[in-house]
């Protein structure tokens, strides 16, 4: 099935319209995560970057990225259909699917205006190439309150609990 999806962006068309949007005097805002099931935590984080500008870019991993990070078994959903999900919420302006296991050249080619994480992280957290590039940027790093209760993690085993899968 071909999920129409005109805010999943291919990294070249994203920095077109960061390029725009600039011009515009646009404020961009760069977050990005594995965004597996999407879930209440999600919006609220997502809901919480996008008031902190004018357009929200979502960068997700593809799907080797989340095997390498999470194991064999994730992701639940695949690339395309976690992207479609993101792409239908109101709070998200453009997702951007990358490849690697840091977000470094997403960082480098967009240059957000405010680079936005859910509280669970801090600056030290943060990869050193990935907030290197983020500094570089002259970005704003933003911590937006973390929503406690709700992960992709803690779902996957509430559903197994409930005999669903």
């Amino acid at each position: 099935m071909n999920l129409e999806n005109p805010k999943l962006l291919a990294l070249p068309a994203a920095v077109e319209a960061r390029e725009k949007w600039r011009a515009a005097g646009r404020k961009v805002i760069l977050t990005n995560g594995v965004f597996d099931l999407l879930h209440t935590g999600h919006v609220y984080s997502l809901q919480a970057a996008r008031a902190l500008g004018d357009v929200l870019v979502v960068a997700i991993n593809a799907d080797a990225s989340v095997r390498a990070i999470k194991g064999p078994t994730r992701p639940v959903q695949g690339e395309r259909e976690r992207a479609y999900a993101l792409g239908a919420l109101a709070c998200v302006d453009a997702v951007v699917i990358f490849g690697e296991p840091r977000l470094t050249a997403e960082i480098r080619a967009l240059g957000p205006d405010v680079y936005c994480k859910a509280g669970d992280y801090t600056l030290d957290k943060l990869n050193a190439e990935e907030r290197a590039a983020l500094e570089e940027a002259g970005t704003r790093i933003v911590f937006v309150p973390f929503l406690p209760g709700f992960s992709t993690t803690a779902l996957i085993a509430k559903i197994k609990a409930a005999g669903g899968v």
